[in-house]
């Protein structure tokens, strides 16, 4: 019967999001029920695409990802992939209309991550609307559940969301991308000779970005308002506390949220939101 097999797929999804992600699992896990298998499915597309890129040095990672790319539309084509990861995702894509050029956008950011080690103003722009942006669109798809008015007008907050997970991810794994991979994300910066000002320009941005995706939370439909709103909360913790930190640590340290922290995070966040204090 099929749909053991589709159960299967998406157990796959959600072991994918559990055991890569704590902060992003607890998020999912404050969505209503029926909300949570198509962001697993998301995530665990997203996560095995860039694990490709990332980690698999001892293999063709070129042959990898192209493999993955040609599976990744063969199992929308034909609903049905022998990938469980893939057969979860076409499901979603099929489900809540998430467009192709959602889904190309990402591909061709990962890819870049084969050849690009550093980045212009432009590429790099264009790689935060790849890489997030355009997750974070996937995500609205299943949120707004078809209401295509509601998407356009959470569009820009979504994408900002996104964007601001992702450079926050950029600052903490600064150390990692630059030291093992030889990845340099932000556009003129010189990480041997990483300055307070650099530093600040960047914080700067992604502050401006999380003040307009705080917005677009606040009118989220109530069945996800609280998982996003916990996402947000974690990564916006995190944030502060790199900004605490003087640029020299950056190359030093990977800052992190302890699992106690994010705990009183999620009991301060439940109550917010269970008494309309966002």
């Amino acid at each position: 019967m099929k749909q053991l097999y589709d159960d299967v797929s998406l157990a796959c999804s959600k072991l994918t999001t559990t055991s890569y992600s704590s902060s992003f699992s607890i998020g999912i896990y404050c969505l209503k029920k029926p909300l949570r298998a198509p962001i697993y499915s998301i995530y665990g597309f997203v996560r095995f695409a860039d694990e490709i890129v990332d980690t698999f040095h001892e293999h063709d990672k070129k042959v990898l990802f192209d493999e993955f790319k040609e599976d990744t539309w063969k199992a929308i084509d034909r609903k049905i992939s022998l990938n469980p990861i893939l057969n979860s995702f076409q499901h979603v894509v099929h489900n809540f209309g998430i467009e192709k050029e959602l889904i190309e956008c990402f591909l061709q950011s990962m890819e870049t991550d084969l050849s690009e080690k550093e980045h212009d103003r432009q590429t790099y722009d264009t790689y935060i609307l790849g890489s997030a942006e355009v997750v974070g669109l996937m995500c609205l798809r299943v949120f707004t559940n078809n209401d295509e008015a509601l998407y356009q007008r959470l569009k820009p907050s979504a994408m900002k969301l996104g964007a601001a997970f992702q450079k926050v991810n950029f600052l903490r794994d600064v150390k990692s991308d630059y030291e093992q991979l030889g990845r340099v994300y932000f556009p003129g910066v010189n990480f041997a000779e990483f300055s307070e000002v650099e530093k600040k320009h960047i914080e700067k941005e992604i502050h401006d970005d999380f003040q307009i995706a705080f917005e677009g939370i606040k009118a989220l439909p109530v069945d996800c308002r609280f998982g996003i709103y916990v996402a947000y909360v974690y990564y916006k913790t995190l944030f502060n506390k790199i900004s605490a930190i003087p640029s020299a640590r950056i190359l030093m340290e990977r800052v992190r949220i302890s699992n106690r922290k994010k705990m009183r995070l999620l009991l301060a966040s439940y109550l917010r939101h269970s008494f309309s204090l966002l």
